[in-house]
């Protein structure tokens, strides 16, 4: 390797996670385009259609811990390479579904929505190890939004096509190309994904500034060298997680931001449509708008938290301020349920769409938060809280349209969970700093570090 000008390889790396959380969200979002016209077709009321919303959270929970320690023992590359090759895969066999009986139809859909989410599982965690491994610290709020803002573009990029197919041809074959281009980035991947010291385009200059300013470059190799990560989940661990006060607020406010997410990933286009009257081609263009200002906020929230860091300002104040600030500004979505104006309702959730976006710094809050022992493990445990909201929302969202005929209620119930976030970083989440576990007893091993626990946080 040169070490003459520092090369820059992480943002290639980077560009890799944004591509490919762009097309794990698409394929999420695959339901909800085609929810309207699959609805009709096979005769389902909105609680079932909620309850297929749902199928993939329950999988993609439960997969969390296991996922995290999968990372942890066997490395970001290989995991996230079979993660999307089976979620895709996964994906285009729903476009089948329509093949077998109205009741087998249903049933199959909720199992195969079921095994996305469970393929799914290591994404995010993965996302999070990668950037905590390629990025130093002054630059990890920027990366971490970035990947995550990955989830807008996703909806810009691809409702309007997704609308346009079902428009076109219909629902089946939604499922059917996003699957497909799914299977080919996961060849890809395996391409161009290495850790830092295994790279071949890196070169000692940029490897040097990582590891000197905060990057864990050795993350995947000091797993294998020492043979930590072979003994599985080590539940002491997850213990002390859920013991400290600090972690268990960032859970909480997790939990009340996916809530916003998963409204716009499922029943938003369904509230465009039965709720506002539009056409599901014109609900697949309008539902992009909102997605293009969460992307813009998403990405400016990372930004801003950094700047702030290179200003001088805290860790705890440099991530705290633009989640709080942009959360506030997501409450506007209740205002949707005051106007009657197409382009106001538009307007006014494009606004909490970019609040959220720029609010939505968890996972950069988490590179920084994260145990170095098990930052797969770690990011399991946040997203399995975070993602609980995948499975509540749709079903909550379903009985509220069922109960009430309306979606007033269910914008209501969006905004309070922002509220409820913001509370969560104003009063629990207290200072925000990197865990330091204590060791469980161990074999040849005589040395713990200091536990971060309730009292402390």
């Amino acid at each position: 390797m040169q070490t003459s000008k520092p090369t820059h390889v992480r943002y290639l790396i980077l560009l890799m996670l944004f591509l490919v959380t762009t097309i794990n969200y698409a394929d999420r979002a695959t339901i909800a385009i085609a929810g309207s016209s699959l609805q009709k077709d096979l005769g389902i009321d909105a609680v079932t259609l909620g309850f297929i919303f749902s199928a993939f959270g329950w999988a993609y929970v439960a997969g969390q811990i296991p996922g995290g320690w999968l990372l942890d023992r066997f490395g970001s590359k290989k995991i996230y390479a079979l993660s999307i090759f089976t979620w895709s895969l996964f994906t285009l066999l729903q476009g089948y579904v329509g093949e077998f009986g109205l009741s087998t139809a249903v049933v199959a859909l909720f199992m195969l929505r079921f095994l996305v989410g469970l393929a799914e599982a290591p994404s995010f965690p993965g996302n999070a190890r990668i950037v905590a491994a390629w990025f130093p610290t002054s630059e990890r709020g920027t990366a971490s939004a970035i990947f995550n803002s990955a989830q807008y573009f996703a909806t810009v990029l691809f409702a309007p096509l997704m609308g346009w197919i079902v428009y076109r041809f219909g629902w089946q074959h939604v499922f059917v190309v996003m699957g497909a281009a799914g299977i080919v980035f996961s060849g890809i991947w395996l391409k161009v994904i290495y850790s830092p010291r295994q790279h071949p385009m890196i070169n000692q200059a940029e490897l040097e500034h990582i590891a000197n300013n905060g990057g864990m470059v050795d993350m995947d190799e000091k797993a294998k060298d020492n043979g930590a990560a072979k003994a599985g989940p080590k539940w002491d661990y997850i213990r002390q997680l859920l013991t400290n006060r600090m972690m268990l607020g960032i859970y909480l406010s997790q939990y009340c931001i996916n809530a916003i997410t998963y409204f716009f990933l499922t029943w938003f286009p369904v509230y465009l449509v039965q709720e506002r009257g539009m056409t599901i081609l014109k609900a697949g263009f309008i539902a992009s708008l909102p997605a293009i200002c969460g992307f813009i906020g998403g990405v400016l929230g990372g930004v801003i938290s950094d700047y702030l860091l290179r200003r001088g300002h805290t860790l705890t104040f440099a991530r705290k301020a633009p989640i709080i600030g942009g959360l506030m500004l997501s409450t506007t979505i209740v205002t949707c349920n005051y106007v009657d104006i197409e382009w106001m309702v538009v307007g006014f959730m494009a606004l909490a769409f970019f609040g959220k976006g720029v609010g939505a710094l968890g996972w950069a809050v988490m590179s920084d938060v994260s145990p170095k022992q098990i930052a797969g493990l770690s990011g399991g445990l946040f997203n399995t809280f975070g993602n609980l909201a995948s499975i509540t929302t749709p079903i909550v969202i379903g009985y509220i349209i069922s109960t009430t005929g309306s979606f007033k209620w269910a914008l209501v119930y969006v905004g309070a969970n922002a509220l409820l976030a913001v509370f969560s970083y104003l009063f629990i989440v207290g200072e925000i700093k990197r865990v330091e576990l204590k060791e469980p007893p161990s074999k040849g091993s005589s040395l713990n570090q200091p536990s971060s626990d309730l009292s402390k946080a």
